[in-house]
């Protein structure tokens, strides 16, 4: 390990109350959507029961990612901090029959099977909100519980595709691309958290517990707003732009003598200090470059303007020019850097070590989100499979 992660407290420490401390959270969910979802209720103190299959447990334990000395992959130990593992078979009678006991303890349970299954298994809202009205049942999938999608597969590449994600993603005129990050599968498990959250809320005053659905099509779809926002206002079909903006020009990376950097001169004010620091004050008086709507229309030209000047000094020494200028910009980096090196990932405290019984210490992202009085932490190691399985059926 570096010094670039912090480490977090022993094994099981118990460590400040978090925000959800006392939820209990019955985790029905595998490979990433769900699991984040869980995972960030985890991080803020809920306790997070993960009910998985004794067979195989999480698809993601065996089957996905980078495994390197136990047999669980580093994709599950990413998604799966903070929780304790359950083995339960469903389908087994005695089994579901303790499911349905540890129902009646639990504030929220969370489930992605594919619609229709929960209710094959016994485990569907009606049958648990029967057992616990105060229960707040949340489902993730591809494309939500209705609709003629419904019943489709759900993975983050087809999300992407099909919410127009990937016909804005890439340079013009290139292929199909996906956005780099699971956009579908993380936005679905933010969405899917933040609805959770709302309801617990809401219980608060009905006593009542609820329904919450999202899905990985909807979570693409809903970040697609300067995309709508662009059909609607000019009828035309949004096309891929690589990494310029929508809505404002210039901002996107611009090559420079020894790379490239990024900047964002969204509005006039900033536009008239990117060309005094450039010392490119003509452009301010050019009829293609006048106003931010003229500047979007020109922006082939407009960056290519800029890159010629950007192109007489290295990518740092602009970076520092403009930004002692107000005007906002960056280097790009690759992971190496900001993982190992970054100086502010390090102040921030954004890479954590964790202790595991079998992979030794383990390196990951820490939480973005900060309380005051009830901090996110980590607590616990991400669970082997059916380790806490006595502990919570003994509770």
């Amino acid at each position: 390990m570096t010094d670039t992660a912090q480490t977090a407290g022993p094994p099981d420490a118990p460590g400040p109350a978090g925000a959800l401390d006392g939820l209990r959270v019955l985790d029905l969910t595998q490979v990433m959507a769900g699991p984040f979802c869980t995972m960030l209720l985890a991080d803020l103190g809920a306790d997070v029961i993960k009910i998985e299959n004794p067979a195989r447990g999480d698809q993601t334990r065996r089957s996905w990612g980078y495994a390197v000395h136990g047999e669980d992959s580093r994709a599950f130990l990413a998604l799966n901090r903070n929780k304790r593992s359950v083995c339960l078979d469903l389908k087994s009678a005695d089994d579901l029959a303790s499911f349905h006991r540890l129902v009646r303890t639990a504030d929220i349970v969370v489930e992605n099977f594919r619609p229709g299954v929960t209710r094959r298994l016994g485990v569907d809202y009606e049958t648990l909100a029967a057992l616990n009205p105060r229960l707040i049942y949340a489902s993730v999938s591809g494309f939500g519980q209705t609709g003629p999608y419904a019943d489709r597969p759900g993975y983050d590449l087809i999300a992407q595709a099909m919410s127009g994600v990937m016909s804005i993603t890439g340079a013009p005129g290139g292929a199909p691309m996906k956005s780099g990050l699971p956009v579908g599968d993380l936005g679905a498990g933010l969405f899917c958290a933040f609805g959770i959250v709302s309801a617990v809320h809401a219980r608060e005053r009905t006593g009542l517990g609820q329904y919450v659905e999202t899905s990985l099509f909807e979570a693409a779809l809903a970040m697609s707003v300067w995309e709508s926002t662009e059909y609607w206002a000019t009828g035309e079909v949004p096309q891929p732009l690589g990494s310029a903006n929508r809505m404002s020009a210039p901002y996107q990376a611009l090559r420079t003598k020894d790379g490239h950097l990024t900047l964002g001169a969204n509005n006039e004010r900033l536009w008239q200090r990117l060309c005094t620091a450039l010392e490119v004050t003509d452009l301010l008086t050019d009829e293609r470059f006048v106003t931010n709507t003229d500047r979007m229309a020109h922006r082939d030209e407009l960056a290519a303007v800029l890159e010629e000047r950007l192109a007489t000094a290295t990518t740092d020494e602009w970076v520092a020019l403009l930004l002692a200028a107000g005007v906002p910009a960056g280097p790009i980096r690759d992971y190496r850097y900001v993982l190992e090196e970054d100086p502010h990932v390090k102040a921030r405290g954004m890479v954590q070590a964790i202790e595991h019984p079998v992979e030794g210490t383990v390196r990951v992202l820490g939480s973005p989100v900060r309380l005051s009085g009830t901090p996110a932490g980590i607590r616990r190691h991400p669970p082997l499979l059916g380790e806490h399985t006595a502990e919570v059926l003994g509770e």
